[in-house]
């Protein structure tokens, strides 16, 4: 049972690499790779196992002498484009990446083309309207006795 315990005691403390330079990657890097449990988080924020434990092997691979690059493609090998945050620009991803701003584009033209057309139509009901209003009045006036 104490095993247990000092077990996940050990677990839960982290031990930043002992160079700085080296250990800032490290962090720089865990922003960037997504937590696998929650999702919306990166491994840096997350307080998951999983996250813990992916933490650690990024803190090993940068230790190891392994370039930001390789340790990205060794977890992309791993995991798939998904585990990054910001998952690489190319042919599959171009609606992820491009998809929102064309739908926003293309909803902010469908607008402005309602707009112009209601306000031509409105107007040109607003110009009937007076020209009728203008006939009565003239009618109105012709048949009062002077």
């Amino acid at each position: 049972m104490a095993g247990a315990a000092l077990a996940q005691e050990s677990r839960e403390i982290e031990t930043p690499l002992p160079d700085p330079a080296m250990e800032a990657r490290a962090e720089a890097l865990m922003r960037e790779i997504r937590c696998l449990v929650c999702q919306g988080q990166s491994i840096a924020e997350s307080h998951a196992d999983l996250a813990r434990d992916l933490r650690l092997l990024v803190r090993e691979k940068v230790a190891a002498g392994m370039s930001d690059e390789e340790i990205r493609a060794f977890l992309k090998a791993r995991y798939g484009d998904w585990i990054l945050l910001r998952p690489p620009v190319e042919r599959r991803t171009w609606l992820l990446w491009f998809g929102p701003p064309l739908l926003l584009l293309v909803l902010t033209a469908l607008v402005v083309l309602r707009w112009r057309h209601r306000r031509v139509r409105t107007g040109g009901d607003e110009a009937a309207a007076l020209a009728s209003w203008l006939a009565e009045e003239e009618s109105d006036e012709e048949e009062r006795p002077a």
